[in-house]
């Protein structure tokens, strides 16, 4: 730790009034020192993972941090805020402000060393020291460890005989690791990460140890418990996008609850050092399993059939013992979860602090992830099946009856056929995976039977999603039933597939399918019924909802839309033309950033110019997320011009009427693209629309920067002032 901060990546009268603002002026401090080799890019890098969840903590602490190819090697930059600084934590601003940079590449004992910081910030002593130290000297020395918080020295001999006693229950169990562990307290009884990184590489990180935990002395290691009684015992996964920070936060606060409560509690952190398995004995031992994760935990299959509490990371730090709490009350209740990780990835319900509006989008975008490739294959075979057959393949005879090798037209009608029952799955995959995405494998059954009903009765896509949401709730009903021990192996498998798909097949068809077959028609004929104007603004308003979020939850309800209509088999024009559109708008955002970067590279620093380079082929194959990088690192002009542009392209397009029945592919599917030449024309336009706004918007600041770079000694008010150019989103 000793070279990962010094005095000189120290401000103790930090000024700086935004989150933007304190981490300029930290990662400032970094590039002075060689540490950071381009700021712009770093800083960016710093966006974009602060763009993916907050990182202020509760307790007043901010902790923005990174991976990055901008850093040398793995640095700590420490401020402390007088006014405090807004991170997004639910208690208030953060005064504690901590910026760490680790390398692209950074090998597992320097982030085990980070790691160890993350842990510490867990210990209000260690932050109550830093919050009176005097000098930047001395917060250094207490970060590295180097120096014992004076709050803590009466409690040392009392931390470093719990730590012993933990060492010889290890011991006990055979553990290969007993000796560091051991050691560590001893030689360094101080509280400072450097005393916790042996400890942490062992304790955390170390399946044998924690083996030893739950098969050995259990019941005296448990605070709380009495003399040979068993105590609750939790395995806990922690991770989060950088696995660096949160990721080891979330284990601290999930074991000091565990002791105030008299639970024994092991964590596998999944983290960036990697992550080595809780050893069988002792998931198979536990009482009940906590995932605290921002990422997907990794062989989740492994802790199949036990009492499961499924968050973000974050209230894996903020409300451990709630969690502790929540998981013992459902062991209570026999409530158990079926089961295994899925094979692909699926969006979680959410964490239980979530609103139910974002929870009902994770759960629709989970059934729409998966038919948008059925969509994407029927729709492609469909269209080469008229481009070879022509316009009559649809009227042609089944391929099983005739069929002949040398015939264009065979061959096209056999394309066309093999898209119309792809086409059959879409609705059934739709249900079927919301309410995977609700209620994970036991949705599947009642959701796949809604799924097809909503075809039997005409009820389309509309039908799906209902018959999906209606699933998903019956089966969670279901599960919150207390049943007996010796009933739980057959109720995945026997009892929830069969009264769910009951209760769900009698739904859709006595009671709402005939109204959701009704708004499907209603909707079917609006959109047959869309000319001229009316037409030309709902492409305007798809190409604004594209380009606003870029793949977030605006540009997946456009998307969403334009791919129900093109999910029959034939699709109305009107339909074709708004996924037309919305496919077009789409592309402009990464093509035009790459234009830009191009064109006036200048205006971008070198980071920025590379990801211009990948933008080209994000851009051409429909991937909007291209120009996230862009926009993360400076939304104010970025995400206005893109608006503007998709708009114009969306309008555009169905002026011209070009048409599309694949919901992907970009330039890749242009043969199949009704009106090609003028579809192309529209996207060409609205990429030059946003280049010419994003080169004059980024033009007319570009003074302040230079005027920044050229003044040295400029302090944190300049890098507030600058922050305002390249803000976080």
């Amino acid at each position: 730790m000793s070279d990962m901060i010094t005095a000189d990546l120290v401000d103790l009268d930090l000024s700086a009034d935004t989150k933007e603002a304190a981490a300029r002026a930290l990662a400032e401090r970094m590039v002075s020192l060689g540490r950071v080799t381009d700021l712009e890019g770093f800083l960016a890098d710093v966006a974009a993972r602060e763009a993916q969840m907050p990182t202020g903590l509760d307790g007043g602490i901010g902790i923005p941090h990174c991976r990055s190819t901008h850093v040398t090697e793995p640095t700590l930059g420490f401020g402390r805020s007088p006014a405090g600084i807004d991170f997004g934590a639910p208690d208030g601003p953060a005064d504690l402000i901590f910026l760490i940079a680790a390398p692209a590449g950074a090998d597992d004992a320097h982030l085990t060393i980070l790691s160890s910081l993350a842990r510490q910030l867990m210990n209000t002593e260690f932050t109550d020291a830093l919050r009176s130290a005097e000098d930047a000297r001395t917060a250094a020395a207490l970060i590295r460890g180097e120096e014992a918080p004076a709050a803590t020295a009466e409690g040392a001999g009392e931390d470093t005989a719990a730590a012993s006693g933990a060492a010889s229950a290890d011991a006990a169990a055979g553990s290969t690791a007993q000796s560091p562990a051991a050691a560590a307290p001893a030689a360094a009884p101080a509280p400072g990460p450097a005393a916790a990184e042996t400890a942490d590489a062992t304790a955390s990180a170390t399946a044998s140890a924690t083996a030893g935990t739950a098969t050995g002395a259990t019941e005296g290691a448990a605070g709380g418990s009495g003399a040979g009684e068993r105590p609750f015992r939790v395995v806990a996964v922690t991770s989060c996008p950088t696995g660096i920070a949160h990721t080891y936060m979330a284990a601290e606060s999930l074991e000091n609850a565990g002791r105030e409560a008299g639970v024994e509690v092991v964590v596998e952190t999944q983290g960036s050092a990697g992550f080595t398995r809780l050893d069988p004995a002792v998931i198979a031992a536990a009482d009940g399993v906590i995932f605290a994760h921002d990422v997907p935990v990794r062989d989740k299959d492994r802790f199949a059939g036990k009492p499961t509490v499924d968050v973000g990371v974050k209230a894996g730090i903020n409300r451990a013992a709630e969690l502790i709490g929540e998981v013992r009350g459902k062991a209570e209740r026999g409530e158990a979860t079926s089961g295994a990780a899925p094979a692909t990835p699926v969006e979680r319900a959410g964490d239980s602090t979530e609103g139910y509006g974002t929870k009902l989008r994770k759960w629709l975008m989970s059934g729409v992830s998966y038919m948008v490739p059925f969509v994407a294959a029927g729709g492609l075979l469909i269209a080469l099946g008229f481009a070879i057959g022509g316009y009559t393949v649809n009227k042609a005879p089944s391929v099983m009856d005739h069929f002949l090798w040398t015939q264009a037209d065979s061959w096209g009608a056999l394309l066309y056929q093999i898209g119309v029952v792809s086409f059959g799955f879409l609705v059934p995959v739709l249900a079927g995976y919301i309410a995977y995405g609700m209620a994970d494998r036991p949705g599947l059954v009642p959701g796949f039977v809604g799924g097809a009903i909503a075809l039997t009765i005409n009820a389309g896509f509309l039908g799906g999603l209902v018959a999906g949401l209606v699933a998903g709730g019956v089966v969670l009903a279901i599960q919150r039933v207390r049943i007996p021990t010796a009933m739980r192996g057959i109720m995945p498998v026997v009892v929830i597939p069969l009264i769910s798909s009951a209760i769900v097949g009698f739904l859709m068809f006595v009671v709402i399918g005939k109204p959701i077959a009704t708004a499907q028609k209603g909707m079917t004929d609006w959109l047959n019924g869309l000319t001229g104007t009316n037409a030309i603004l709902l492409g305007a308003l798809l190409g604004l909802m594209m380009c606003f979020d870029l793949g977030g939850p605006v540009n997946k309800v456009a998307y969403t839309f334009a791919t129900a209509g093109i999910a029959v088999a034939s699709p109305s024009d009107s339909a074709m033309k708004i996924m037309a559109a919305v496919m077009a708008a789409g592309m402009v955002p990464p093509l035009a950033m790459a234009l830009a970067t191009t064109v006036r590279g200048r205006l971008f620093t070198q980071t920025e110019r590379e990801n211009g380079k990948a933008a080209w082929v994000l851009g051409a194959s429909f991937i909007s997320e291209g120009a996230i990088p862009f926009a993360a690192a400076d939304p104010l002009r970025v995400i206005p011009s893109a608006m503007v542009g998709g708009a114009l392209t969306g309008a555009l397009s169905m002026t011209f009427g070009a048409t599309l029945r694949a919901p992907h592919g970009g330039i890749f599917v242009v043969p199949l693209i009704g009106n090609p030449f003028f579809y192309l024309i529209a996207i060409a336009v609205g990429v030059c629309v946003t280049t010419a706004l994003v080169v004059v918007l980024k033009g007319m600041r570009k003074q302040a920067p230079e005027a920044t770079a050229a003044d040295p000694a400029a302090g944190p008010a300049t890098a507030a002032r600058d922050a305002k150019h390249t803000v976080v989103a």
